[in-house]
């Protein structure tokens, strides 16, 4: 197993990211990895930057985006590698998605209240720096308010708690995620458009963190491969047993089975870059990078 690769991390330019792009690049370099792509949420701001820092580092790069999208009215995470960036086409992704976010942030921190949890709304605010509220910041505000220290909804994600390993997300996954009390939804495009735009720019469209979103679903899983999917994200910071299934799914099909920590910052503080391994990770890169090429779309590598 080896921890060179990782293909899924975001910027400031995410709800819920923390760095700079060229700092982030530069963590990179000092955790060990090799080569690299930056994928924000509906975004690909952090490219340009991204790319020239990685570049000036001796880091291989992929340009990549993260795709909210919805299968039947089911929300999942489209991740798209060697994309064409500078296309408006991911512009306009970006206008929309976060136009709806910004819409929804209050009603986000109002259902939250509602369940009982007292919530510091200016603190979560100073932690966003895209302008829109994420689930991850109401977590770790909340959590950290004393009057908060008696709500039996919080226990859970507090040392010792089942969910509390990784609280801030998995407070996002549980209270305010699609089937959560405080969800509130989004209309987000259909899964396959979002296929088809990352092929249509030059890209590969690699199903992310599958199992956080569904556990183990092999009949949903083919259902989205038979889409156009090019990869699962077997390998992940959200995955332990899940990646033996994904992975024989993967290979079922001829996907590449791929690796990404989801690198965030404070928002998940669990997960670490140069910490996750692939037990092939080379193949991972040559077989990725050769499907962008032959889709003419974007690879740098040094």
């Amino acid at each position: 197993m080896e921890t060179w690769l990782d293909l899924h991390m975001h910027t400031k330019y995410s709800m819920d990211g923390q760095f700079e792009p060229d700092d982030l690049m530069r963590q990179c370099a000092a955790a060990g990895l090799k080569a690299v792509a930056v994928t924000d949420h509906d975004s690909v701001r952090a490219v340009p930057d991204a790319k020239a820092e990685a570049a000036r580092l001796g880091l291989d790069f992929l340009p990549g985006i993260e795709i909210s999208c919805q299968y039947e009215g089911k929300n999942f995470h489209l991740l798209g590698y060697g994309i064409h960036a500078a296309d408006s086409v991911f512009d306009a992704i970006e206008k929309d998605v976060y136009s709806q976010r910004r819409d929804i942030s209050e009603k986000m921190l109002d259902a939250v209240e509602s369940l009982g949890i007292v919530l510091d709304r200016p603190a979560i605010w100073k932690l966003c720096s895209s302008g829109v509220i994420a689930s991850v910041h109401i977590a770790r505000v909340a959590l950290a308010d004393s009057r908060n220290d008696n709500c039996p909804i919080l226990k859970p994600y507090r040392p010792g708690g089942k969910r509390g390993a990784a609280p801030y997300v998995n407070f996002g996954w549980d209270i305010c995620g699609q089937g959560g009390p405080a969800f509130v939804p989004m209309t987000f495009m259909d899964f396959a458009r979002a296929v088809a735009i990352i092929h249509g720019h030059g890209g590969a469209a690699v199903l992310a963190h599958p199992g956080a979103n569904m556990k183990q679903n092999r009949e949903l899983t083919e259902t989205l491969i038979a889409l156009g999917l090019d990869g699962i994200e077997a390998y992940c910071s959200y995955h332990d047993a899940t990646s033996a299934f994904y992975r024989q799914i993967a290979d079922e099909h001829g996907l590449l089975a791929t690796l990404g920590s989801d690198y965030h910052g404070r928002a998940k503080p669990h997960i670490k870059l140069g910490t996750y391994a692939h037990p092939q990770p080379q193949a991972v890169w040559e077989g990725l990078t050769k499907k962008i090429k032959e889709r003419h779309g974007e690879v740098y590598e040094i």
